[in-house]
């Protein structure tokens, strides 16, 4: 294999990460956001106030975009498998 191969690899793989993560991460900042400003709000300055509120957005966020997120990961490894023989040479 050669280097600009692995890198490409390489690169499709954190762009994968990138993708997978950006609705989870999305919704924490959301979320924490929102919160952050009710607490400037009403001058409640409870830190575990936005625990709870992030931990529900996470798993709705999970049950919609699951289904995505797992359809992506499968459609990359089997093409990531798919190309072995390629670059092994073959």
């Amino acid at each position: 294999m050669s280097r600009d191969a692995a890198l490409g690899y390489a690169l499709q793989a954190l762009m994968l990460g990138l993708k997978i993560c950006m609705p989870l991460l999305g919704a924490a900042l959301i979320v924490g956001l929102l919160i952050s400003v009710f607490q400037s709000v009403t001058q409640i300055q409870e830190m575990t106030l936005s625990f709870i509120p992030k931990l529900l957005a996470l798993c709705v966020v999970l049950l919609v975009a699951g289904p995505w997120m797992l359809d992506q990961l499968v459609s990359y490894t089997h093409d990531t498998y798919a190309s072995i023989p390629r670059a092994a040479g073959r």
